[in-house]
């Protein structure tokens, strides 16, 4: 087939498809070659893609790829977070314990509430604050966006939903590395050292790789109580969006509110009862798992893109310390909480 014909085939399509294509196709396009390179060099696979998506933020102020990656940037990326409900089931939470679960839903509570509190102190606004909490409380970057999807929109979203990608993937790497020595400094056992990762590290990739760098089993605790947490994304969401919903909107916010129940959580919950109750076959759920990957990876590309690096930068240092802070804080209330459920 020419490329000539290609080109006639794709001028017929209907004006709604033609419209998004080029800006899908290249943010697929930078999603491939961040996967790649994370493949073949090690470092995390959203860290590149959001660097990439940056470095191409030229083709978001004018031009045909606007539009495409504009709805990779809400759309495809929604569609991401609303996948991760096939990796969650009720198995899950019987496996852990009950000690376990209820540590997790207090550290995220406490997080969360910690956030807004440094905030509070930083003279940082609570927009930022939520966004930076619930990622570091939940599962970092997928965390980040669902989060930034119910908040009222401002001159500052996009700026700080990037900052707080770029911030918890950075800081979950770093993690990756220097838990493993604190854990065996400390220690502890294989599967504390897994409800320890699993209950602090912010991405699901950098949770498996510094599980399975101590043992078998730390990695499969790690994994399990991560993929709790995951559990955890679409009540604080949801939550998020109901309580938001009474707050008046400021001189700053622009848009619509958010939805009293969006869509993406309904979709994550529904696959998530699907798959307790075994109606998703396996073969099903990893495809729709795979699926989840790629759209959040082309999601973060595209938000990298609506983002020029100098607006990153100048959200400051406070910004950082808050994240950092936030980090720290889930660490220590989780190690707290293994002492005095008899792990270590």
């Amino acid at each position: 087939m020419s490329l000539a014909s290609v080109q006639d085939r794709f001028r017929a399509m209907p004006s709604g498809f033609s419209a998004y294509w080029p800006g899908f196709a290249v943010t697929a396009a930078v999603a491939v070659a961040a996967q790649f390179l994370s493949d073949h060099y090690g470092a995390p696979a959203m860290l590149i893609a959001l660097l990439l998506g940056i470095a191409f933020h030229f083709l978001s102020e004018e031009g045909r790829c606007v539009a495409g990656i504009d709805f990779c940037s809400k759309k495809v990326l929604r569609i991401g977070v609303a996948l991760l409900g096939m990796r969650i089931s009720v198995d899950l939470l019987i496996g852990l314990g009950a000690g376990t679960i209820l540590l997790l839903v207090c550290a995220i509570a406490a997080t969360i509430g910690f956030g807004l509190l440094a905030a509070k102190l930083l003279g940082r606004g609570w927009r930022l604050a939520l966004i930076t909490s619930g990622s570091v409380a939940i599962c970092g970057a997928s965390a980040a966006m669902a989060i930034a999807a119910v908040l009222p929109k401002n001159e500052f979203s996009e700026r700080n939903l990037i900052f707080t990608v770029l911030s918890v993937t950075v800081l979950s790497t770093l993690a990756m590395i220097a838990y493993p020595i604190l854990a065996q400094y400390m220690g502890l056992d294989a599967r504390a050292t897994g409800i320890f990762f699993g209950g602090t590290i912010h991405d699901v990739a950098q949770v498996v790789g510094a599980g399975f760098s101590v043992s078998p089993e730390a990695g499969e605790t790690a994994t399990l109580v991560k993929l709790i947490r995951v559990t955890m994304l679409a009540p604080v969401v949801l939550t998020y969006s109901l309580v938001l919903r009474n707050v008046p909107q400021g001189e700053g916010d622009t848009g619509k509110r958010p939805p009293l129940l969006p869509g993406f959580v309904v979709a994550f919950l529904i696959l998530a009862a699907l798959n307790s109750f075994g109606l998703i076959p396996d073969m099903v759920a990893k495809a729709g798992s795979e699926a989840s990957r790629w759209a959040l990876l082309a999601g973060i590309v595209a938000v990298g893109m609506r983002t020029s690096l100098r607006r990153v930068l100048d959200v400051g240092g406070d910004a950082v310390a808050l994240v950092v802070a936030e980090t720290l804080f889930i660490a220590g209330f989780i190690l707290v909480g293994i002492h005095y459920l008899g792990h270590a």
